[in-house]
C-alpha cells in the first residue's frame, strides 16, 4: 500500500519536509510505501519545497538595510522568496517594522539579478512580507518592463485578496496603525491608477494582486503571471499524477482554519485527493471550530496536549499517521 506524504510545514515548530518524512518513518513502520511531497502555498517555505537555495545574492532589505537573500536557479528556473529579501523575519518581526516605510526593493533586485545570471522562468512566491508599497520598490529596483521581455514571470499568490484592500487586511499585522491603514490604501489607490495609465494593467480587477501589500499587483503590471502559490508548487512535483493509484493521502499543517480552505495547501490537498478517489487525512496542530467537518482531521494539540504537541510534533505526527496506516492495512486484509 502507498500514501502520499503532502504537507505545509507547521509554522514555527516543522519544516514541511520534515514533517513528510515524518509522515514517511510511519509509513516504513507500518510496512506502507511513502511517496513524499512536502508542499508550499506560494509564501514562506517555498525555497525549501523546491529543493532549497544555491544562490545568495546582498538586495536591500525592508527597511533599506542590506539583507543576504537566499534564492535558487536551476535549469534556467530561479526560484525567489519574498520573505527572505523583504519579509518581516529578516527585521526580526512586526514589531520592528515600519509599516509606511518598508520597500520591497530587494525583491525586485533579486528578479533582476535572476534575469541577469539567466533564468528564463521565475517563481516569486509571496508571503511573509514587511511591505504594503504596492510593489512599487520592486518595480523601481527592476526599472523597466523591458528588462523582464521574453522572461516568464509566475508570482505565487497566498491570498486572494483585491490590491487596495491589502492594507486594511493585512496592513496590522505588519505595524500599522489604523491611520496609517488608511494612508495606505490611499497610497494603493494611486498606485492603481498609475499602473493602469502606465502599463495599461488594471491591477484592481485580478484576483489576489494585493498579496505582499500588492507587490504581487505590482509586478502583473510588468506582466507577471498571478496564480495562486499551490497550484504553482502542485504543478511543478506533479501532485496529480502522485496520487494516482495511492491508497492515502496525508496533508497538514500547523493550524486548520476557515483560510486553510481557500488557496492553501490543506484546501488544495484535500480537493485534488476527492478528484482523484483517493481517501485524505489532514494532521494539524491544531483545528479550529467546525475546519474538522471538511475531511478527517486530527489535532495534535487535542490528542497529545499542546506542551506534547509543540515540543514533539513530528514524533505525534508519525504516531497518529502510524495508527491511521496500520488500520487501513487491517481493514484491506480483512477485505482480502
Amino acid at each position: 500500500m502507498r500514501v502520499v506524504a503532502a504537507p505545509d510545514k507547521f509554522r514555527g515548530t516543522a519544516t514541511a519536509r520534515q514533517v513528510a518524512a515524518a509522515i514517511g518513518e510511519a509509513a516504513w513502520e507500518a510496512d506502507w510505501d511513502a511517496d513524499e511531497v512536502p508542499l508550499a502555498d506560494g509564501g514562506d517555505g517555498l525555497l525549501d519545497v523546491f529543493g532549497g537555495p544555491n544562490r545568495t545574492t546582498v538586495v536591500t532589505g525592508p527597511l533599506g538595510e542590506p539583507v543576504e537573500a537566499p534564492w535558487r536557479l536551476a535549469r534556467r528556473t530561479a526560484v525567489i522568496e519574498m520573505a527572505r529579501a523583504s519579509g518581516t523575519a529578516v527585521i526580526g518581526g512586526a514589531e520592528h517594522n515600519d509599516a509606511v516605510a518598508a520597500t520591497s526593493a530587494g525583491t525586485g533586485e533579486l528578479i533582476l539579478t535572476a534575469v541577469d545570471q539567466g533564468a528564463r522562468r521565475i517563481i516569486v512566491g509571496l508571503g511573509g512580507s514587511a511591505t504594503t508599497d504596492g510593489g512599487l520598490g520592486a518595480i523601481q529596483a527592476i526599472g523597466s518592463a523591458v528588462k523582464l521581455r521574453g522572461i516568464d514571470v509566475v508570482v505565487g499568490c497566498d491570498v486572494r485578496t483585491g490590491f487596495v484592500d491589502a492594507a486594511e487586511v493585512f496592513g496590522p499585522q505588519k505595524g500599522a496603525t489604523a491611520a496609517q491603514v488608511a494612508l495606505l490604501t490611499r497610497r494603493l489607490e494611486r498606485l492603481a491608477a498609475m499602473y493602469d495609465q502606465e502599463y495599461g494593467v488594471d491591477v484592481t480587477v485580478l484576483e489576489g494582486a494585493g498579496s505582499a501589500g500588492g507587490v504581487a499587483g505590482g509586478l502583473a503590471a510588468l506582466g507577471a503571471t498571478l496564480v495562486p502559490g499551490f497550484d504553482v508548487v502542485a504543478e511543478e512535483v506533479g501532485l496529480d499524477e502522485r496520487l494516482v493509484g495511492a491508497d492515502l493521502v496525508v496533508t497538514g499543517e500547523g493550524f486548520v482554519d476557515e483560510q486553510s480552505y481557500e488557496g492553501k495547501v490543506v484546501g488544495g490537498v484535500v480537493e485534488l485527493a476527492r478528484k482523484a478517489g483517493v481517501p485524505v487525512l489532514v494532521v494539524a496542530g491544531q483545528v479550529f471550530d467546525g475546519m474538522g467537518d471538511r475531511a478527517p482531521t486530527v489535532s495534535l494539540t487535542e490528542r497529545f496536549g499542546a506542551e506534547r504537541s509543540l515540543g514533539e510534533p513530528l514524533r505525534c505526527v508519525r504516531e497518529v499517521v502510524g495508527e491511521r496506516l496500520r488500520a487501513d492495512a487491517a481493514r484491506g486484509a480483512a477485505r482480502r
